[in-house]
């Protein structure tokens, strides 16, 4: 009796000793779908988008990622190029996904009337313009870089701090200063630091999702403020990456082990599509992308 004891004993410990080291409980494998500029509306194509393919473009995709075990599926934002009424069409495809799914403040979301402007957002399911999701030791925090724009700000305050930071960015000759783009209030700075403290203190790490870049091919597509935001990512070893949409030509920089990468745009694409699923694990994140969307693998550091 006393050797059974002994040896129930030994094996609890073992069994204990090896959850303890067990990497994968700690950070445990799961997957996620991208989507990135679908940008749909009734309208003629032009040489670079085909507006009216983007509802085939997106069942396509909802299809594929229907058979795959997502925790959720995220959009980077310009779910529609214009006009409040393509979010009825546009919408049923989206909300036909099976996993939980989020969206990202995009410019072209806004292109709506200024009347309607304030029904973006119930239209999207989004309760707060910018707001994080923890799951799995992860801190995902999503960005809305229409906070403060010439097309997203729609408070009196924050139209008088957009035209603060323009005019504040306007002797310094940045490529990224335009109308298309946007920045992120003072506010909205402090929550992020907020947000990586918390992280920090929580042992969880932490991802981006934005719908502007902060680097990239290109600088003209960048948050007007994105040195800011930078400064504080730079403070952080949590942060190990920043996902955004914005530039359809996609991209890709790594800086200090954290890993930027610009989606492609779905709506750039006649015959073909563009998304992603990513599949997170201990020590990498593994893109498989579809269409035009190249797979990755990105290690994380530790």
């Amino acid at each position: 009796m006393f050797k059974k004891h002994l040896l129930l004993i030994t094996i609890l410990i073992f069994l204990s000793c090896n959850s303890k080291n067990d990497d994968n409980t700690e950070y445990p494998e799961f997957q996620i779908g991208v989507v990135a500029d679908c940008q749909y509306c009734y309208c003629e194509p032009t040489a670079v988008r085909f507006y009216k393919e983007s509802p085939d473009r997106l069942r396509e995709a909802v299809g594929i990622l229907n058979k795959q075990p997502l925790d959720f599926t995220v959009h980077l934002g310009d779910f529609i190029d214009k006009d409040f009424s393509s979010f009825d069409t546009i919408t049923p495809i989206w909300k036909s996904l099976k996993s939980n799914k989020y969206h990202v403040l995009g410019n072209h979301d806004f292109s709506v009337a200024d009347s309607l402007k304030h029904l973006v957002f119930e239209k999207m399911g989004i309760k707060d313009r910018y707001y994080s999701i923890v799951k799995n030791k992860w801190r995902f925090i999503v960005l809305d870089g229409n906070d403060l724009s010439v097309h997203g700000a729609l408070t009196e305050a924050k139209k008088q701090q957009t035209d603060s930071l323009f005019n504040l960015l306007a002797d310094k000759n940045m490529p990224n200063l335009e109308s298309w783009n946007g920045g992120l209030s003072t506010e909205q700075l402090q929550w992020v630091d907020g947000e990586l403290q918390q992280a920090t203190a929580n042992k969880e790490r932490v991802g981006f999702y934005c719908h502007f870049p902060v680097l990239g091919i290109s600088d003209h597509h960048n948050l007007w403020n994105y040195r800011q935001l930078l400064s504080i990512i730079d403070k952080y070893d949590c942060v190990k990456f920043y996902f955004n949409g914005h530039n359809h030509v996609g991209g890709y920089v790594e800086k200090d082990g954290v890993h930027f990468l610009n989606f492609k745009g779905m709506v750039n694409t006649k015959d073909t599509t563009s998304f992603a699923t990513v599949v997170f694990r201990k020590d990498s994140l593994f893109v498989k992308g579809y269409g035009r969307e190249i797979d990755r693998s990105l290690k994380i550091r530790q």
